[in-house]
């Protein structure tokens, strides 16, 4: 659910039209995107938008109530993992409720994004920096 202003049009119309449990992919400039899903492409080169970037302006309108990462994240970029893991935590302080946080294998990540409403690329040239967002609930 949709809780400020975005300046980009295809996010924020993809934030608002998200119901309770309904998923959105922040993904790297490398993550297969499925035909199944709406692309939004942020990508302007290398590193421009760090998925960082996309992903802190993502939370400030979505509500979030489970995060999904692929396990590898954790050996092979524990330096964004840690980022991540901080992020999570301050948007559950901001939001007042509890982010599960969920790992899965790197291919099960991959098919999961087919089921979610939309995938945002970002510049993100470092291994797993992907995350899916299930939405939550303002109520």
């Amino acid at each position: 659910m949709k809780k400020g202003i975005v300046l980009n049009a295809e996010i924020s119309s993809v934030i608002s039209r998200l119901g309770h449990t309904d998923t959105l992919v922040v993904c790297d400039a490398g993550l297969p995107i499925p035909h199944s899903a709406e692309r939004i492409d942020m990508a302007l080169t290398h590193g421009v938008p760090s998925f960082m970037q996309v992903l802190e302006v993502v939370t400030t309108e979505m509500q979030v109530e489970k995060a999904i990462l692929a396990e590898e994240i954790k050996q092979h970029n524990p330096q964004l993992h840690e980022a991540l893991l901080r992020h999570i935590e301050r948007l559950q302080q901001h939001q007042g409720n509890t982010i599960e946080i969920r790992y899965t294998t790197h291919e099960q990540f991959k098919q999961q994004t087919a089921l979610s409403q939309a995938v945002i690329r970002s510049g993100e040239c470092s291994p797993y920096a992907n995350i899916i967002l299930c939405a939550g609930v303002t109520f």
